[in-house]
């Protein structure tokens, strides 16, 4: 169980790494969540 959680923890950390969804600068719901859905790809990409 301490392999997944840490595997989560690392990929919110990469996440983090964006600063647009660090600081949640925008301004609906809707591209907030396509901007995690990008970053989640770029992550996963590496």
């Amino acid at each position: 169980m301490y392999k997944w959680r840490h595997l989560i923890e690392n990929f919110f950390g990469k996440l983090k790494e964006f600063k647009r969804i660090a600081l949640r600068a925008d301004k609906t719901d809707q591209s907030f969540a396509a901007m995690i859905h990008i970053a989640a790809t770029v992550i996963n990409s590496r």
